[in-house]
């Protein structure tokens, strides 16, 4: 049965708030936060009483230079959630948008308020991306902040060798926890996607995560080099041109472009599936 949006613009707004308000306030969504931020201070705790230093070469990205300088134990800890924590959260949240309200039998009073299954996916779609946001400031943030109180802070060397101040180094952190957030939205457009084939909000969860596994294994595997750029997980840890003098934009951008591509496709997936999907009886 399909609905037809009556409503104005500010129907969707508030419907939006809503939805961000009902996610947040969620003990679910604090506990993910929470855990998140374990991360990084479980990271330069290690590193901080270890007897001696990190081999380099061993271990994550960067994990040699946390005890020369803390500003390292963001990115390092950036590195280690994206195979699988952040993900893992990301899976949860993006796989009960519409399964998890179909569960608890609210769907179809969302679709009577009445907001439009159109209006419906996109802020559904909206809060996983708050969530995307908000998951990678968290680790980013926490690791800023034990880096800073475990270890000493100074100017960083890149990639390229060159030397950049302390400011212009948060900034590249921050860049690097952009990049790490456009990564994981096609993720959470297939996550939508799965969530409305569904009403069993788990069964959502488990698939987008175990997608997400199943698309790193794949990306490892050089026999399936010709499908490599094509997984939505290809370019996950591409943001090495982003600590390089000067900056150079093109991972960014081919990452950018093939989660768009993800969001257009599974958008219209989940749009197709949805609008046919007898909610209201």
């Amino acid at each position: 049965m399909s609905s037809v949006a009556t409503a104005g613009p500010g129907a969707g707004w508030a419907l939006l708030a809503s939805e961000l308000s009902v996610l947040f306030r969620r003990l679910r969504t604090w506990a993910m936060l929470i855990a998140l931020a374990a991360v990084p201070i479980l990271i330069a705790v290690a590193v901080k009483l270890s007897s001696r230093p990190a081999t380099p070469g061993r271990g994550p990205l960067f994990l040699d230079r946390i005890t020369q300088n803390g500003l390292f134990v963001a990115v390092t800890a950036l590195v280690v959630c994206v195979p699988l924590f952040l993900p893992l959260t990301i899976g949860v949240v993006a796989g009960d948008t519409i399964a998890g309200e179909a569960n608890l039998g609210t769907l179809r009073y969302l679709l009577l308020a009445p907001a439009g299954r159109v209006r419906l996916l996109l802020v559904k779609y909206a809060g996983a991306v708050a969530f995307c946001f908000a998951a990678t400031a968290t680790v980013a943030a926490s690791g800023a902040l034990a880096g800073v109180v475990l270890f000493p802070v100074g100017p960083v060397t890149l990639l390229s060798g060159d030397t950049i101040s302390v400011g212009e180094s948060a900034l590249r952190s921050l860049l690097i926890a952009a990049y790490i957030t456009v990564s994981l939205l096609g993720l959470s457009a297939i996550g939508l996607l799965i969530s409305t084939f569904t009403d069993v909000p788990v069964g959502a969860m488990a698939a987008t995560i175990v997608l997400s596994v199943v698309s790193q294994v794949l990306d490892n595997l050089p026999q399936l080099e010709w499908l490599h750029p094509w997984l939505f997980s290809h370019h996950w840890l591409g943001f090495a041109d982003l600590l390089r003098q000067p900056i150079a934009w093109t991972s960014f951008g081919e990452n950018a472009l093939l989660q768009a591509g993800y969001i257009a496709v599974c958008g219209a997936l989940a749009y197709a599936k949805f609008s046919n999907k007898d909610v209201l009886s």
